[in-house]
């Protein structure tokens, strides 16, 4: 069970779910790359290069250390909005909430970069009432999100 089905409230109900967008995995692209293009050139080679192969395998371990890390990112990562709250919850080990009621939001601000507009991703800040203000990274669909929200404030 999840930790916003654990937290809902009496006649709450989910009415929106976001996530972490997959630029997440970025990285990990890239070491894969790394190690591919390692590999392939050293096995081109007459004479294969056991510095190459290094780097092969290095790339290859980091890699998989990247992918462990965003995986849990992902996975550990919940955005939602239902009729009474806002519910975001990010991390495993070391965990980030934030629990708005609706009609304490003052406002949903959305930057994104040039790739973020392209790609569908950005960082969302929950602005409560009192000054709360709350940051979250690399969210897929932002504006879809504050839409959500602006949607449901009554």
């Amino acid at each position: 069970m999840s930790f916003i089905e654990k937290n809902l409230l009496e006649n709450e109900a989910v009415i929106y779910r976001a996530h972490v967008h997959w630029i997440i995995f970025l990285n990990t692209f890239l070491y894969l790359l790394l190690s591919v293009l390692a590999c392939a050139f050293n096995l081109r080679q007459a004479e294969p290069s056991q510095f190459l192969w290094a780097i092969c395998l290095l790339s290859l371990l980091l890699a998989l250390i990247a992918a462990i890390s965003s995986y849990i990112h992902y996975k550990t990562s919940e955005f939602a909005i239902t009729n009474k709250r806002v519910l975001i919850k990010v991390g495993f080990i070391r965990r980030h909430s934030l629990e708005v009621l609706l009609h304490k939001v003052e406002g949903i601000g959305v930057n994104q970069s040039i790739l973020g507009r392209i790609l569908g991703f950005g960082t969302i800040t929950v602005t409560g009432t009192g000054g709360t203000k709350e940051t979250f990274d690399r969210i897929a669909s932002p504006l879809e999100f504050r839409k959500q929200v602006q949607a449901n404030l009554s």
